[in-house]
């Protein structure tokens, strides 16, 4: 130092107290607008609700609010919509709609929690409720915006003591129709004689534990078409409840039911479909029940996707997948399957094949119970590593069991007397299991595998069979 102000001139030691304040202050200024502005986490600061149905409060969104500067800032928090507002936040644990002088510490964030609840518009199309939470750090002003879709809906709410609502009562024909979902709470019944149409293009949302019930004798027909499946599902609709397999309970038919579902999506459910008596009945044998499911995906479910026991059930161009339970569980009872698609992949340890056959009932003390089981140009495989096999067939004494597959594709650890003209353990090369894509690939040994005098024209996305159909679901 004693150097450096030798070469300074001695007029110019005058100006060093200056300079050195000068580095001071520069190394202790105060943060600027650009120091104040906080980061968050929501992608494009915007945080987005899927569609919520008016009158019933979304799942809680959060986002983090962090400081980014070296310095400890204060905030004031705004909900722009107020006490009016649909939206409702908590600000670290503490709900309001205005919060002042909210501290953040230096590289260190905060919480934010965000729901929001629809008044109904009375009107069928979506429509947007939008609002912001405003940010105001020093005299810089930052945004997030909240978005989310509005849908108004019928509701169908269960007798609180009942646990059930009769949606069509004896000789009654109720339609449901398209241009409003339908929100279910508890069990929509239909009566003994009642019929229940859903029209092609309808949702039906269920809440959790809810469900749909065909009580014996009575009919529901479900009349989706290709372009406008008929959606059985859930009724949250966030992307965080896609996993959830057990949002709602089940579409269940009792004896004596005419039930005809074509186009449907069943999804996210229990148990997809079960058809079987009401304990009370005391049905041993096959009861004359008609039930026929066709062109219908049923998948994600949390026990078996299908479950069928001492009645009679049909289906065709069907996909049961990803399921943790059975995709088909049939114990007593007559059956035929043609064209049907059973993958799955399920991604946890699953404990039963994908398609269970018995003459016993396992849910009635092993009741035994006459069986007769058809299945035509089917893929019944899967990945399970507890199971050499995806294909169980089971059977007692004092029952007869009469088990057929014909051209299929399936994983089965036996070459037994019920496959006639089939191929096991064949990798039927899915196109994409990860995303349940089960079409087929040009190379798969399902292609042009399949018994053509069976009656189905086209496939699940209505392509044409032809002269060589292909095993399952779908044509290539």
């Amino acid at each position: 130092m004693i150097h450096l102000l030798r070469r300074i001139p001695v007029n110019s030691l005058y100006l060093f107290p200056l300079i050195v304040c000068l580095v001071l202050a520069a190394s202790c200024k105060k943060p600027t607008d650009d120091d104040m502005a906080l980061k968050f986490s929501c992608e494009y600061g915007i945080v987005t609700f899927d569609t919520v149905f008016t009158s019933i409060g979304s799942v809680t969104k959060k986002f983090t609010v962090h400081n980014t500067s070296n310095s400890d800032l204060t905030t004031d928090i705004f909900l722009v919509g107020g006490k009016s507002s649909f939206y409702s936040i908590n600000v670290n644990g503490l709900p309001g709609t205005d919060f002042k002088k909210v501290e953040i510490p230096k590289k260190d964030s905060i919480f934010i929690f965000v729901k929001v609840n629809i008044n109904p518009k009375n009107q069928n199309n979506p429509f947007i409720v939008t609002d912001a939470i405003q940010f105001f750090t020093g005299t810089h002003k930052q945004e997030v915006k909240l978005l989310a879709y509005g849908q108004d809906a019928r509701y169908i709410v269960a007798d609180e003591e009942l646990g059930y609502k009769v949606v069509a009562g004896a000789n009654e024909t109720v339609i449901w129709t398209k241009d409003r979902p339908y929100v279910v709470y508890g069990w929509a019944v239909i009566d003994s004689l009642g019929t229940l149409e859903i029209e092609a293009g309808t949702k039906v949302y269920f809440h959790r534990n809810a469900g749909l019930w065909a009580y014996r004798y009575s009919n529901l027909k479900v009349t989706g078409t290709l372009e406008e499946p008929v959606l059985f599902r859930g009724d949250r609709l966030e992307k965080d409840y896609d996993e959830d397999y057990e949002q709602w309970n089940r579409v269940w038919v009792n004896e004596g039911a005419n039930v005809h579902i074509n186009y449907a999506i069943i999804t996210n459910a229990f148990v997809g479909i079960q058809v079987d008596p009401l304990p009370e009945s005391n049905v041993i044998n096959v009861v004359p029940t008609t039930v026929k499911v066709e062109n219908t995906i049923i998948k994600n479910t949390k026990h078996s996707s299908v479950i069928a026991r001492f009645l009679s059930l049909e289906m065709t161009n069907c996909l049961i997948s990803n399921t943790e339970g059975c995709c088909l569980q049939l114990e007593g009872g007559q059956y035929i399957m043609k064209h049907l698609t059973i993958a799955n992949y399920f991604k946890t340890e699953r404990k039963n094949p994908a398609c269970y056959i018995s003459n016993y009932v396992a849910a009635y003390d092993k009741l035994p119970s006459d069986l007769k089981a058809d299945f035509y140009n089917c893929i019944i495989y899967g990945k399970n590593d507890k199971f050499e096999t995806e294909t169980a067939v089971s059977k007692v004494q004092n029952a007869e069991l009469e088990v057929t597959f014909q051209n299929c594709l399936v994983k089965a650890k036996d070459n037994s007397s019920y496959f006639t003209n089939c191929w096991r353990n064949e990798d039927p090369k899915f196109t994409d299991i990860d995303k349940l894509d089960f079409t087929l690939q040009p190379s798969s040994p399902a292609i042009g595998k399949g018994k053509t005098d069976i009656g189905v024209l086209n496939d699940l996305l209505g392509k044409p069979r032809g002269d060589k159909p292909d095993l399952g679901a779908y044509q290539y």
